[in-house]
């Protein structure tokens, strides 16, 4: 036999269970509705507005909500003077900071970027993205300039990395990993599992 005093407490758990569940199912059921993100392409100054053009008609060919903002200069303190760089991870913690819930920020430059990787502390990189988040940042200054299509390559790889995929063993891929070099040419397109993944976040493919 519970006593009134007993019921009451129990009561009382069952109640704040029930709402912690409400709540973090509330939760995800907003995440559910926000999943299609809106993709604003954030230009730096140095970069020809023409090449920002040309890759946001190519990635909205498979999310089509996609905005091009005005360019901007790079945060101050992101500029690496004794290799003549920008740090990729401090440009994409200025971008995340100043991007709201449901939208992601790709940084376009034709400047040459780096990021620590291992041991060795400033690594000349074409990209870094959170994984995943809402921030990224792509460069053609290791590419070839007369092939834009390494660029949306370089852009789309670490977009897919702000919607959580990893590194993809498929060689033709666009979610491979560069290991050091420039492997665009051998990218075809988003493996199959990929797609799949990308699909639940609303991203169209024919």
């Amino acid at each position: 036999m519970i006593v009134k005093s007993e019921f009451l407490k129990i009561y009382l758990k069952c109640f704040l269970i029930l709402t912690l569940f409400l709540s973090c199912s509330k939760d995800k059921f907003i995440l559910k509705l926000n999943k299609e993100q809106i993709i604003l392409i954030q230009p730096f100054k140095d970069l020809n507005i023409k090449d920002a053009n040309e890759i946001a008609i190519k990635i909205k060919e498979f999310s089509p909500k996609v905005e091009i903002l005005k360019p901007i200069d790079f945060p101050e303190n992101s500029y690496y003077l004794p290799r003549n760089r920008y740090r990729a991870d401090l440009i994409i913690k200025y971008l995340n900071k100043n991007t709201e819930f449901g939208f992601v920020k790709l940084g376009l430059t034709s400047k040459d970027i780096s990021a620590t990787k291992g041991k060795n502390l400033d690594f000349g990189i074409m990209g870094l993205g959170y994984r995943p988040g809402k921030a990224c940042v792509a460069s053609n200054f290791r590419l070839d300039k007369r092939n834009n299509e390494q660029f949306f390559k370089i852009a789309i790889h670490e977009l897919g990395h702000t919607l959580g995929l990893k590194h993809c063993p498929n060689k033709t891929c666009f979610m491979r990993d560069a290991e050091g070099g420039n492997p665009t040419n051998e990218e075809t397109g988003f493996c199959d599992k990929c797609k799949a993944y990308l699909k639940t976040n609303n991203w169209k493919f024919n």
